[in-house]
């Protein structure tokens, strides 16, 4: 059986980003509401966005759409903690968290397990059963 996935109060979601984007290997962070708007989000101080506002959009839509997708499988396989994907100029990565998700840009030459595990680390408690706490 499937637990209730991890929820952070909304009002948290700025403090989140801005201890996500300690982190020197990432360039975004925004956490992205079930209708594919952003909810809180910014890119780290001198970094450019590749993409347009109109593509980036397009993306948070595509992250939600394929986040829903997947949760048909969760009662078999477990929910999804984070999926992550290698491009030539950016890594993405995305976290679950209830109804929203947290969408991560990171630099290509990032190691993504280890990304991800400092990222769940400042989700919170919540996300403790995933690194063994």
């Amino acid at each position: 059986m499937v637990g209730e996935p991890p929820v952070l109060d909304r009002k948290d979601y700025a403090a989140k980003c801005d201890q996500i984007l300690e982190d020197a290997e990432i360039r975004f962070c925004g956490f992205i509401g079930q209708d594919a708007g952003l909810i809180v989000g910014r890119f780290r101080e001198g970094e450019e966005p590749i993409e347009t506002d109109e593509n980036r959009r397009s993306m948070y839509h595509d992250l939600v759409t394929r986040i829903t997708k997947r949760k048909v499988f969760d009662a078999n396989l477990g929910r999804v903690k984070y999926s992550a994907s290698r491009r030539e100029r950016v890594v993405m990565m995305s976290f679950p968290v209830g109804d929203d998700v947290v969408m991560v840009m990171a630099q290509p030459h990032v190691n993504i397990d280890r990304t991800a595990y400092r990222i769940i680390e400042k989700l919170g408690s919540q996300w403790s059963e995933f690194y063994g706490k």
